[in-house]
């Protein structure tokens, strides 16, 4: 059953993506309205269908959060990144970015659906894992990275405003200091998400291996992104980079966001490799 809301889920976002590129000829507010409507409602289907398959692991026995494995975590990924794009929408009042975010949401959802079968079962979990930290430590590294990657689109964004001379698509996107003000503050969302998800890691690692650090590839990147944020945010407030120089710097944050993820799980090996 979960499998299902999640196939519908992953229709929606198809639609949602296609829907925000109509807007961006249409420029109609109730048409806007509709489709954050729509997006909010595909949003509670992929809820339900989380914790659907959530209940289905305690019903056959193994009680895992479903965040273990490469189609739950592109899965979950995505449902945390359109939840911060419905708050950056509805807070600044501004659909730009989900012309951006929803095909990153939509691809996410899509590559996740066609795992094979095998990938997509519901399996106990190892002993090592078997812990609340899985949940604390994964969540919140989510939640970092999906920070970055409205913080990744919202860059863009700006150096596609930047780069125009003011014209008609004037009216569709924000002004640039609120663009530079979204990508600071969910640069800032997700270094406080990164750092929790690497000290909840380290106090998981201890308790499943005994040991607070190991430097498995995914550590080590994890931390090398940590650095590449963590001086963005230096950048930010000791030297007052701003515009161009801090969309250049989330873009390149963002490179370091999708190796730690998916590039550390097919290129290297280790106690974090879930690709297969």
């Amino acid at each position: 059953m979960s499998s299902t809301l999640l196939g519908i889920t992953t229709i929606g976002y198809l639609l949602c993506m296609t829907l925000y590129f109509g807007y961006l000829f249409f420029r109609n507010e109730k048409f806007g309205r509709v489709i954050t409507a729509l997006v909010m409602l595909v949003a509670a289907i992929h809820t339900a269908g989380l914790g659907l398959r959530w209940w289905e692991s305690y019903d056959m026995g193994h009680g895992r959060i479903p965040l273990t494995n490469l189609y739950e975590a592109l899965i979950a990924l995505g449902w945390t990144t359109v939840l911060l794009h419905l708050y950056i929408e509805l807070r600044y009042k501004t659909r730009a970015l989900g012309v951006l975010l929803l095909p990153i949401i939509s691809i996410s959802m899509a590559y996740a659906s066609l795992s094979p079968r095998v990938a997509n079962t519901i399996e106990p979990l190892i002993p090592a894992l078997q812990s609340n930290w899985l949940t604390y430590h994964v969540i919140t590294c989510f939640l970092g990275y999906s920070a970055f990657a409205v913080s990744f689109c919202t860059a863009l964004v700006y150096l596609f405003k930047a780069g125009r001379r003011p014209g008609a698509s004037d009216g569709l996107f924000p002004a640039e200091e609120r663009l530079d003000e979204i990508m600071y503050r969910m640069v800032a969302i997700g270094f406080l998400m990164l750092s929790l998800g690497i000290i909840t890691g380290a106090v998981w690692a201890n308790y499943a291996w005994g040991s607070y650090w190991s430097w498995d590839p995914k550590e080590t990147w994890s931390l090398i992104t940590w650095f590449v944020y963590a001086a963005v945010l230096h950048a930010r407030i000791t030297r007052g980079w701003r515009g161009k120089r801090m969309a250049l710097l989330s873009i390149i944050g963002f490179a370091c966001v999708l190796f730690t993820f998916l590039g550390v799980n097919y290129l290297l090996s280790g106690l974090h490799s879930y690709a297969g």
